[in-house]
C-alpha cells in the first residue's frame, strides 16, 4: 500500500497534473463569468432586439399541468429549448474565449522560439570545422 501511496503522490506532483488542476479550477471559475455574461447581460439584449423575449422563459409544453385548486395534480411537461439556447450562448462564448487565449499563447510561443533561434547562432558543421583547421595549419606552416 505504502508503494501505491509513493507513486501517487510521484504521479500528483509532476508539473503537468498540477497545471491541469490549476486550469480546472479557473476554467469552472471561467465557466460561471461566462454563464452570467450570457444570462444577464448578452441575452437580455438579444431578447430585446427580438421583441422582448425572455429565451429562458421557452418552451415547447407537451402535456400542461394538471391541478386541483391550487394543488398540482401532475406537473406540466415541456421541451424548454429556450435554455438550451442560452447554454449554446455560453459555449460559444467560452469556445471563442478559449480559441483566441491558445492562439495568443501559441504566438507568444512562437516569437519567444523566434528569437532564441536568432540569439543562438547555428553551430557549424563538420565541412566548416575541417576547412578552418586546414587554414590554422595553412597559417602555421606560413609562419615557420
Amino acid at each position: 500500500m505504502g508503494k501505491i501511496l509513493q507513486e501517487f503522490k510521484k504521479f500528483a506532483m509532476r508539473g503537468n497534473v498540477i497545471d491541469m488542476a490549476v486550469g480546472v479550477i479557473i476554467g469552472g471559475a471561467f465557466g460561471k463569468i461566462v454563464s452570467s455574461l450570457v444570462a444577464d447581460v448578452i441575452m437580455p439584449l438579444v431578447g430585446l432586439l427580438v421583441g422582448g423575449i425572455n429565451f429562458s422563459q421557452l418552451k415547447w409544453v407537451i402535456r400542461p399541468a394538471v391541478t386541483d385548486g391550487d394543488k398540482v395534480v401532475s406537473p406540466e411537461a415541456s421541451l424548454n429549448y429556450g435554455n438550451f439556447i442560452q447554454v449554446t450562448f455560453d459555449f460559444l462564448i467560452i469556445a471563442a474565449s478559449v480559441f483566441l487565449m491558445v492562439k495568443a499563447i501559441n504566438t507568444l510561443s512562437r516569437k519567444k522560439k523566434e528569437e532564441a533561434a536568432k540569439a543562438v547562432p547555428p553551430a557549424p558543421s563538420a565541412e566548416e570545422k575541417l576547412l578552418a583547421e586546414i587554414r590554422d595549419l595553412l597559417k602555421e606552416k606560413k609562419v615557420g
